[in-house]
Formats: structure tokens, sequence, C-alpha cells
């Protein structure tokens, strides 16, 4: 086996292939042989798959400087050396299968980086400067102990395909409504008890998959036309119990909601009306679903948390589409009204209309 891999990258360098496949090895040590002299120059994509190394090499970038491709998919690697960043080529990482339980920040340096999976390691955190990876289009990290995404994924504005199954998440960043390329998102197997109020009202978002967090018991109505996976949603919610409106025995909401209106209801909370006009007067001319650049000039001073409101809101109306932050207005269309209802019959959800005011909620309706 020894003499067989030797003879490999030695056909791989006097060859100057591209291309170079160490799958089923068995190796326990990245091969000294691919690092010597000046190490495969030519090299774009590295296959070691199914062995058991532990660590990459610290000279890895300056050896194999022009890789493009990089597959460790079931090995038993621990770490990752802070010089992968140096990487300055590579478009797809696959890491999957391994038993990584941290990620260095230097992975936000892979600048070219288009794919990186994730799945199936023990991270339980990620570092933020995952969004510096703007070229990004797919990310995989099922299968871990995350128990949140950081608010700098709405960074990865190339972002098309993010999984995230089979974790402890309980919320994830409404940043994610950003992210305009978006086309699927996995989130089964969680313990969300919510979803972004915003989520779905990019056209690009089409399928979306939440199935067995049995404590989500409401999806925003801008999912509706899409493609929606909830088998095994909503199973433990309970019936209202004293002194809880519906919406509220049965649907979660973020804890910035400090007030849940009605139909009956027609006057919205100073603060509410307040954090609406300084968006519309800082936003003024920005599309809604454009990241806003908000630059609030002194003397004004707001606490942290509505400055970040007021940067990202809470969600914006389904029905006029009006920016909320404290307050928002909830209709609830079952889930056994909708086209859906024969598909999931082992859900207990409902379809949330998230309202500016009791008029927006009067009038909106789901199908219209």
């Amino acid at each position: 086996m020894a003499t067989e891999l030797h003879e490999a990258i030695v056909m791989a360098k006097q060859e100057r292939h591209k291309n170079l496949f160490l799958n089923y090895r068995n190796l326990n040590h990245f091969p000294a042989e691919l690092l010597r002299d000046e190490g495969l120059q030519f090299l774009e994509r590295l296959y070691m798959k199914r062995n058991s190394l532990t660590t990459l090499p610290d000279d890895l970038a300056q050896k194999l400087p022009n890789l493009i491709e990089l597959y460790l998919h079931s090995n038993n690697i621990i770490l990752i050396p802070e010089a992968i960043g140096s990487l300055s080529r590579l478009q797809s990482l696959d890491l999957s299968n391994n038993v990584l339980q941290f990620l260095c920040p230097e992975i936000g340096r892979l600048r070219s980086l288009r794919h990186l999976r994730l799945s199936n390691n023990q991270l339980k955190c990620f570092p933020p400067e995952i969004g510096d990876l703007q070229d990004l289009e797919t990310l995989d990290v099922s299968m871990n102990q995350l128990t949140f995404l950081p608010e700098r994924l709405h960074r990865c504005v190339s972002l098309q395909n993010l999984t995230a199954d089979h974790n402890l998440l309980t919320r994830f960043p409404r940043q994610i409504c950003w992210l305009q390329r978006l086309n699927h998102l996995s989130m089964a197997a969680n313990r969300l008890t919510f979803l972004p109020l915003d989520l779905g009202r990019s056209r690009e978002l089409q399928f979306v998959f939440v199935d067995n967090n049995v404590d989500l018991k409401g999806f925003p109505s801008y999912l509706y036309t899409k493609v929606i996976g909830c088998s095994g949603c909503g199973v433990s919610a309970q019936m209202s119990r004293g002194g809880e409106t519906p919406s509220q025995a049965l649907v979660g909401l973020p804890a910035e909601v400090k007030v849940m209106g009605s139909e009956t209801e027609n006057v919205v909370p100073l603060e509410e009306l307040a954090l609406r006009a300084l968006h519309r007067i800082y936003h003024h001319g920005k599309t809604d679903l454009a990241p806003p650049l908000l630059s609030l000039p002194p003397p004004l001073c707001l606490p942290q948390s509505l400055l970040q409101l007021l940067h990202f809101p809470l969600g914006h109306c389904h029905r006029c589409s009006q920016a909320m932050f404290t307050t928002v207005f909830p209709k609830l269309f079952p889930l056994r009204d909708t086209a859906l209802a024969r598909v999931h019959r082992r859900t207990t959800v409902s379809f949330v209309a998230y309202c500016c005011s009791s008029h927006c909620l009067r009038t909106f309706d789901l199908q219209g």
C-alpha cells in the first residue's frame, strides 16, 4: 500500500496532474511526499475521503497553492490549521463526517469558496467570519451541536442552499431573510419555536424544510406558495390556556415582540410608531429587500436592542409591507384549510399573517 501510494504521488508530480485520488488509503497522516520539495504546484483537486487523518499540515497552502477542491469526507479530523485561510483559490471544501469541534476564524479568508460542507461533526458554534464568504453558494452544517447560527450569515450574499438539519437550534437569525439568492433552506429536526416573520418574502426562496420541530406551530404566510416540509411539527401544541388568545397559545413569537394586537385595537404603541418613523427617514428610497445601510447621526442615541431592530426589523406587514419592530397583529390560517393539509396530516401548525395594524389584519386574505 505504501509503495502504491508513493508511486501515485511521484507520477502526479512528474506528469503535473491536476487531480489526485487518495481515497480509501487508510492514511493516518497527511502524506509527506505531497509536501516534499516544492510540493504539487499544479494540483487543483485532492480527494482524500475515507481515511483516518486527524489534522492537516500547516504548510498545506504553501505546498499546494492552486487547490480548487479539497475533499476530506469521512476522516477523524479534530481541527484544521489557521493556515488553511491561505488557500486563496479554494472553491469547494468538504469536511463532512469528521470530529471537528471548532472552526477557526481564518475560514473567512477563503474568499473564493463556493461550497462548504461540514455535516456530521461536533461543532457547537460557528465563527462570525463566515459572513466574509461573499461567493459562498452552499453551506451544509447539518448533524452538529449548533445552538445558534451567526447573524453575519446575511453577508453571504451569494448563498443559495443552507442546510442545518439535526442541530439544537431554537431560533435562527431574522437577518437570513435578507439573503436574496437563497433558494433552499432546511432546518429539520431542531428545536425551533418560531420562524422569522419575513421568511419567504424573497421570491427566490422556494424550498423550506422544517420537519420534526415539535414546538413549531406557525409558518409566516409568505411561505404559503412555497414548497414546505413540515411533517411532525406542532405535535406538542396545546389548546389555548386561560387568559391567552388563540394566537398567543398556538404561535411562537420573537422575544422583541412586546405587544400583540388584535382586530379591535386601533392604537399602535408610541415606541412602535417612533421606530417606524425613524425607519422611513433613514431608509427613504431603499427597497425593502436590500440590506439596509443605516447611519444614525449624533445626537440620536438608542438602546442597542432598538438600534439593532432599526437595522433589521422583525418583519414587514404581510398586507402592506410596513416595517414592524415591537408590535405585530397575527392572523391564523389553519393548515387544514390549505392545499398542504392532505400532505402533512401529522402536522398541527398554521399559516400566520403578521400585520402592522388592525386595518391590515382585517383586510388580509391568504389567497389574495
